[in-house]
């Protein structure tokens, strides 16, 4: 792929403002130069501010000398040329979600001659976009970058022309059989008349006082595949014992001076596959605490510590920090589909095709002839894939393979409409 010119940002350490842009450019695989201002003579000489505290920053400057004060991520978006509105007053088939099964089912859809938008509320990749490397995805032996294969993916969706509309999210639809009725959050109205819901999930929250007011600030959800070069010689805190956590933890311990892996459970096996478990058991600065949770959060402008309690003898013990990396298993993205009244699990996945008998025995809310398609939801014509869906296996191949699949029952229920 072509090396593009990098866009400078240039902020002060523990801006949640600077983390924003700094990983909308690392997830979308926009090269970037992240200049780190320390001083108030640092900061006028470089851009004439009278200091730190300047209200301007942060400022991103772009390879056309653009200079961008205190920009937010739209605004950054727009200039990168990424930004637009939709060209049709209708679609044949809308995917919410830019993440790997949202992505997948954008190429298929679009190389199959369907009219196809994707909405991604941040910019497309998920949560598969923030992992620094993987390595367990088929054709990849070296693996890749989450960004990097996000990239390719666009870049695949885009060419069959898929219209992707980034920055947005839906805030609330109708459906019916033949049609969906969505508004977006920028007064924006999509319709189509196929829906796939691959909206993923969020990383669980610890649920502390402080923890909003800490993010971008030494509270960070996901992999940070954006923050590990400003890690050198610190001390960083991975809660959580999957493999995106473990494959964070190895990348973070290239850069910092150790790596602190905090769990509920007893081993890391239970949830880690067999080659990052050894991995991480044979790198010296990673460090496992298990049956360890987290329990407080120091610091006020930027988080300074966090104090663990062990989960049998209820000790508890603080360490000094400025990183706290958090992959505690998700929660769905799918409150619009309470709204609806589209059939979800206890735990807010969901339900598609044979499963709803299980969650629906009565079959109250599907008013077909027909039985709902494998990946379809309990309303006619609108899908699920991806780590949205009740029952789905947590991996980017399987999210590849739902997304192509749901095209395949895409397909048959517009014909049979």
């Amino acid at each position: 792929m072509e090396t593009l010119p990098a866009v400078r940002l240039y902020g002060k350490r523990g801006s949640p403002q600077a983390y924003a842009i700094r990983d909308f450019l690392q997830r979308s695989d926009i090269p970037f130069e992240w200049v780190e201002l320390s001083t108030n003579e640092q900061a006028c000489a470089e851009l004439g501010l009278e200091n730190l505290d300047d209200s301007r920053l942060p400022i991103c400057i772009f390879p056309d000398g653009t200079r961008m004060e205190h920009p937010t991520v739209r605004q950054v978006t727009e200039k990168l040329g990424w930004f637009r509105n939709p060209s049709r007053s209708e679609y044949d088939l809308a995917i919410y979600g830019g993440g790997p099964a949202g992505l997948s089912a954008s190429v298929y859809g679009a190389s199959e001659g369907l009219k196809t938008v994707l909405v991604e509320r941040f910019t497309v990749g998920g949560q598969a976009g923030t992992s620094p490397k993987i390595e367990n995805y088929l054709g990849f032996p070296k693996g890749i970058s989450g960004a990097d294969l996000a990239e390719r993916a666009r870049e695949q969706a885009a060419k069959f022309g898929t219209e992707i509309l980034i920055h947005r999210a839906g805030v609330r639809g109708e459906f019916s059989t033949g049609k969906g009725v969505v508004d977006l959050d920028d007064g924006t109205r999509l319709i189509s008349r196929v829906s796939v819901c691959a909206t993923g999930v969020e990383y669980r929250r610890l649920g502390l006082p402080n923890e909003d007011k800490l993010f971008g600030a030494g509270v960070y959800y996901g992999a940070g595949a954006s923050e590990a070069q400003l890690c050198g010689n610190e001390q960083v805190v991975m809660v959580g014992a999957g493999n995106s956590s473990a494959q964070a933890s190895l990348h973070l311990a290239r850069y910092a001076r150790k790596v602190t892996i905090v769990m509920r459970g007893e081993r890391l096996n239970d949830n880690v596959s067999e080659y990052l478990v050894d991995r991480v058991m044979h790198t010296p600065n990673i460090e496992i605490i298990p049956r360890t949770v987290v329990v407080a959060l120091h610091g006020d402008v930027m988080l300074q510590a966090v104090t663990l309690r062990n989960c049998d003898t209820r000790q508890e013990r603080t360490i000094e920090t400025s990183f706290l990396f958090l992959c505690l298993g998700g929660v769905p993205n799918t409150e619009w589909a309470k709204e609806v009244g589209i059939v979800r699990d206890e735990e807010g996945y969901l339900v598609t095709g044979p499963d709803l008998r299980k969650f629906d025995p009565m079959s109250e809310s599907w008013k077909l002839n027909r039985e709902p398609y494998y990946l379809e939801t309990s309303m006619p014509g609108v899908f699920a894939a991806g780590d949205v869906r009740h029952g789905s296996i947590k991996r980017v191949a399987s999210a590849v393979g739902e997304g192509a699949m749901t095209i395949a029952f895409v397909h048959r229920y517009l014909a049979s409409g």
